[in-house]
């Protein structure tokens, strides 16, 4: 968490709950937040790219919100928060940053959108992302730690503009390893909810069983907010721990595939936990999970293929040619393939369920390693299969001592059990991100 001086402070880096307790407080504006805000896109934006719309009413937006009675204000009220511009909004254009939808305005909010303006939030603008967050077109933005770099896809924007200080709160969505990869790469909290626990009404379907409304924050803290304007703070499992963590902590089936960041991630979390007392043992997970990222992609792509059918036929070659591979189902996958990967994923479900039953919480890779060169969203080999079992997941960064591009590693609990969790994040982050 960023400790700010008196002197010369710039309400941009606040974190979202530094800067609610600021102005419940009156020492912070609405407006002057959405003021820094804007001057700090101002300045970087031109280089960093994460913003596709940008709100032309956010001023006065804030200052009406100052002019709410404290008691009347919500849990988000006067935060200006980014939306990955795969969510309908009635007051900025939703493009999916596809040309097909260049200037399209919805006439209405996506659930997820309209419960956070509810709660006082303000939309500053939409940002960039893969197109329909999904492949085709990649985001045109630039990691803020390296702009040679990618952020991470499809979430780029998102991620790019929280790292970078342009909001304290954006809105992702992950289908594979979309709102985790790019929290890793840019070194920031990421949190993918359980699949199903929050409205994906308004926003583009790409696959029906894995699309999931997710979000970045600068603390954990920030992140636990927003699960809590999204309604879950009911959990399945409980978080009253009587003494250490019970944690697993795994390099996953596809350890070859790591870069030495990743693993030196790995380790030295291990170490920091078992320092403080948690009881931490590394495991390997079951033979079966291996083909769980194999079983993502056959799903992945079928359902895809149902949802681009109606663009690739209206649209013809208008459309990238991802989209028509997705249709024409070039990878060849057969409907018992398909069959079995479904019951794989009911399956996996189910097992993974027991195998939690002797740990709080997992800890395992976010991303192969440190963001790569280009504007590529990167490989999403170590978040689709947690994707696939619908599980909440939490990145969290880790500083390996020297300057470095960030990385973070993932926190995994069971189907169901974010708020617990979240908790668990909270009591872990100044042990794994000490500041």
């Amino acid at each position: 968490m960023t400790v700010l001086s008196p002197i010369n402070l710039d309400p941009a880096v606040l974190t979202a709950t530094d800067a609610l307790g600021r102005m419940a407080e009156g020492r912070l504006t609405a407006r002057d937040l959405v003021a820094a805000c804007l001057a700090r896109i101002g300045n970087r934006d031109p280089d960093v790219r994460a913003w596709l719309a940008l709100s032309d009413t956010a001023l006065e937006q804030a200052e009406q919100a100052d002019a709410v009675p404290l008691a009347e204000r919500g849990k988000l009220h006067g935060l200006p928060i980014g939306v990955k511009d795969v969510f309908d909004t009635f007051d900025l254009p939703t493009t999916h940053n596809s040309p097909l939808y260049e200037g399209f305005q919805p006439a209405a909010d996506a659930a997820v959108v309209d419960l956070l303006r509810s709660e006082g939030a303000m939309v500053l603008g939409k940002t960039d992302t893969t197109e329909f967050a999904a492949a085709g077109r990649d985001a045109r933005t630039g990691n803020p730690h390296d702009l040679a770099h990618t952020p991470g896809g499809s979430s780029a924007g998102s991620a790019a503009a929280v790292a970078d200080m342009h909001v304290p709160l954006a809105l992702a969505t992950q289908t594979g390893g979309s709102t985790i990869r790019p929290a890793s790469f840019c070194g920031i909290i990421g949190f993918k909810p359980s699949f199903g626990r929050v409205s994906r009404e308004g926003a583009k379907i790409y696959a029906q069983s894995f699309d999931t409304v997710g979000w970045y924050g600068r603390s954990v803290g920030d992140v636990a907010l927003l699960a809590s304007v999204l309604g879950l703070d009911e959990t399945l499992v409980s978080s009253d721990w009587p003494g250490q963590l019970r944690i697993a902590i795994t390099a996953g089936p596809y350890r070859d595939r790591l870069a030495p960041e990743s693993l030196a991630a790995l380790d030295l979390s291990k170490d920091r936990l078992e320092r403080e007392g948690h009881s931490v043992r590394s495991i390997d997970l079951p033979a079966e999970f291996e083909a769980l990222d194999s079983h993502h992609r056959v799903i992945l792509h079928r359902e895809g293929q149902a949802s681009f059918h109606n663009l690739v036929r209206r649209h013809g070659k208008i459309l990238h040619d991802d989209f028509h591979h997705r249709v024409e189902n070039r990878d060849g996958s057969t409907l018992r393939e398909l069959a079995q990967a479904y019951d794989a994923m009911a399956l996996g479900r189910i097992a993974f369920d027991a195998f939690m039953q002797d740990f709080d919480i997992l800890i395992a890779p976010s991303a192969p390693g440190f963001a790569p060169a280009g504007r590529r969203p990167g490989d999403p080999v170590f978040n689709a299969s947690w994707t696939l079992l619908g599980v909440p997941c939490l990145n969290m960064p880790v500083p390996l001592g020297h300057p470095t591009l960030p990385i973070g590693v993932t926190l995994i609990a069971t189907r169901f059990a974010d708020k617990h969790l979240l908790d668990a994040a909270k009591r872990l982050e100044p042990i794994l991100n000490p500041m």
